[in-house]
């Protein structure tokens, strides 16, 4: 099992409070991801998680044990870093068993704990090759591997791709998204990647500034963010917030919408601006509008090829039904 449940924690360094009074509650199986800008404080709150760091106040339960004060190798956790750390003179298999080595599990069990993750993991034929000898997906499988066979009751996953090009982080998020489905494991995972949050989490945890924006599905996020902040975090490209009369005739300080519910034309619409960047990705075309007496352009999402160019003249027009509203406090209004 692997609920953990975070109650009124906090963490100071020193005379810097950087988390708040924090409760949040992780169940059995879940894939939760922290997301949020560097500096949010994601790391810290894993590492308190895993015991790497001490908790200042609050409890942290692990299955309903209280592991506030446990030491990281009492916590039934495996943790997977940014950083492989495998052991360059060691083959994978003799990397794979080392946690199982150090906790003196018998031979015959780790041989059965190596076979299984490296099946899991398609590491089976490269059990007698060296970190060296490996491609860098291949190192992380290995390092996951490693956690695996520690049959933990949950994975940490601290920004485990950011060392892969596109391509490698791509194909590794859906292998560690199979891998979920496969152990039903509780997974936490921290990045500073909204896709990789919305394409992997069963609830994303938005941190700022330490605390808790909001904790929801993906869906939940992108459909009825709870504040500013989240709606300016959650979606790619960003939504566009405007502010001003256009926020005013609809009784708000603020309102968003987001660049794919914009539609646009060369006859009419609600706004009309000149064409700056036209980013042609072939499935999508993003473009981004200047409307005269706004600030900021208006990005807005077409589906496939549309042919517009730098300067050409067009006409937006919001979904009416996709606006999201905010009062002064930057909050949402129902």
């Amino acid at each position: 099992m692997g609920r953990i449940t975070l109650d009124q924690v906090t963490k100071s360094f020193g005379d810097v409070e950087v988390i708040p009074p924090l409760d949040l509650t992780i169940e059995d199986g879940e894939f939760v991801v922290f997301v949020g800008p560097s500096g949010c404080g994601k790391s810290t709150l894993l590492r308190l998680i895993a015991g790497l760091e001490d908790v200042s106040s609050g409890q942290i339960r692990i299955d309903r044990e209280d592991a506030t004060h446990l030491p990281p190798a009492k916590r039934s956790l495996a943790m997977v870093f940014q950083s492989y750390a495998l052991y360059p003179h060691m083959s994978v298999k003799k990397n794979i068993a080392f946690p199982m080595k150090m906790a003196g599990i018998p031979k015959d069990e780790q041989e059965r704990r190596i076979e299984n993750a490296a099946k899991v993991l398609n590491l089976t034929d490269y059990l007698d090759r060296r970190p060296g000898q490996l491609s860098g997906g291949q190192r992380q499988r290995v390092a996951i591997g490693r956690a695996i066979v520690r049959e933990p009751a949950a994975f940490l996953f601290d920004e485990p791709l950011s060392n892969l090009d596109a391509a490698l982080r791509v194909g590794m998020r859906l292998e560690i998204s199979e891998l979920h489905n496969r152990l039903a494991t509780t997974m936490i995972y921290v990045t500073h990647d909204q896709v990789e949050a919305m394409t992997m989490a069963d609830k994303i945890v938005v941190l700022h500034a330490g605390r808790i924006e909001q904790v929801g599905s993906p869906l939940e996020l992108y459909r009825t963010p709870r504040n500013l902040f989240v709606a300016g975090f959650i979606g790619s490209p960003r939504m566009n917030l405007l502010g001003g009369p256009e926020a005013a005739k609809h009784d708000a300080r603020t309102v968003g919408i987001r660049p794919e519910h914009i539609r646009v034309s060369r006859e009419s619409g609600n706004w009309t601006g000149t064409v700056g960047v036209a980013e042609h990705l072939g499935s999508d075309t993003f473009f981004h509008v200047h409307v005269p007496g706004w600030d900021d352009p208006i990005t807005v999402r077409a589906e496939g090829e549309v042919d517009l160019r730098h300067g050409d003249t067009v006409h937006l027009t919001p979904d009416p039904d996709r606006l999201h509203r905010f009062d002064a406090e930057g909050m949402r209004i129902a």
